[in-house]
């Protein structure tokens, strides 16, 4: 991870080396944070963030499901993502606002803690590197949607995903994939999955997993590509008969699945998947005019 010169941090611009938090931080012990990933692309017209609106509606959305009030405004929050990637003089890069419950008291319900906002971008590669990613099924279920609130992007829930690729890596694979509830597929650790077969897509519906942005945009520029997607219950035998499988989210982008428990896909990279990567990496550099609405250009 390359540190950069800036961090935006409570309202101001402060030195990378002096973001620093009390160690009573309520959010530290009780993981009651609220945060996003967000890319910016180099394009031919300058820098541009990716659905920078979006991301930070989600954050809010988190937010509020903690029931955490910001002290930014969403105009705020994306013109302080925007100044931040300007004073660090980024080109490319991802972006990490975290919104968290300060030192107040120490004890489960936040009482007395100040809300704090926090924002970081640094340059950062392929998330799964350049090639189809080998992946299992894990132990580790994906958090039930009575327990917590799996719709929103909240610090705690990621001590899931943690275990889960964790025991993914340990058996040798780059990612797991997280069973429901019911045990039907949910989600990787840090991404949202898809299965091909033919021209038919189809994802995991919402309820146990994070509805990702990246995820939502996926299924659109499928649609308009002509593909059929559908969002639904997805069997863990299903997936060993389908033609292609793919994750997607925001540090993920669209990455191809090579195999599943060792098992091959029929085609990694399938056409589908291919032809859905390379047009979402069209519209990430501004080369494709129908989603330009989904950039914000930093100049």
């Amino acid at each position: 991870m390359q540190a950069t010169k800036y961090i935006w941090f409570n309202g101001k611009l402060v030195p990378w080396a002096d973001a620093k938090i009390h160690v009573l931080t309520h959010s530290l012990h009780y993981g009651t944070g609220a945060f996003e990933g967000i890319r910016m692309y180099e394009t031919a017209k300058g820098p541009a963030i990716f659905h920078l609106g979006r991301h930070m509606e989600r954050l809010i959305f988190s937010a509020q499901s903690l029931d955490m009030k910001l002290p930014y405004s969403l105009d705020a929050l994306c013109e302080a993502a925007v100044e931040l990637v300007k004073a660090n003089e980024l080109k490319s890069c991802y972006i990490r606002p975290i919104a968290y419950y300060g030192f107040g008291e120490v004890r489960v319900l936040p009482t007395n803690c100040p809300v704090e906002v926090a924002m970081a971008a640094w340059p950062w590669g392929a998330y799964l590197g350049d090639e189809p990613a080998r992946v299992t099924i894990v132990r580790t279920m994906r958090i039930h949607p009575q327990t917590t609130a799996p719709g929103a992007k909240l610090t705690g829930n990621y001590i899931n995903s943690m275990l889960s690729v964790r025991e993914a890596v340990n058996r040798g694979y780059a990612e797991g994939i997280q069973l429901d509830y019911q045990g039907n597929i949910a989600e990787g650790s840090g991404e949202n999955f898809f299965i091909v077969n033919g021209n038919a897509i189809a994802t995991p519906a919402l309820g146990s997993i994070l509805p990702g942005i990246t995820r939502a945009s996926v299924i659109e520029l499928a649609r308009d590509l002509g593909y059929t997607v559908e969002e639904r219950a997805i069997s863990p035998a299903e997936v060993a008969l389908a033609d292609e499988c793919f994750f997607t989210g925001t540090a993920a982008e669209v990455t191809p699945i090579a195999s599943i428990d060792d098992v091959p896909l029929k085609s990694a990279p399938g056409p589908v998947s291919k032809r859905i990567g390379e047009e979402f990496l069209k519209i990430t550099k501004g080369e494709n005019p129908k989603y330009l609405e989904w950039l914000t250009f930093v100049n």
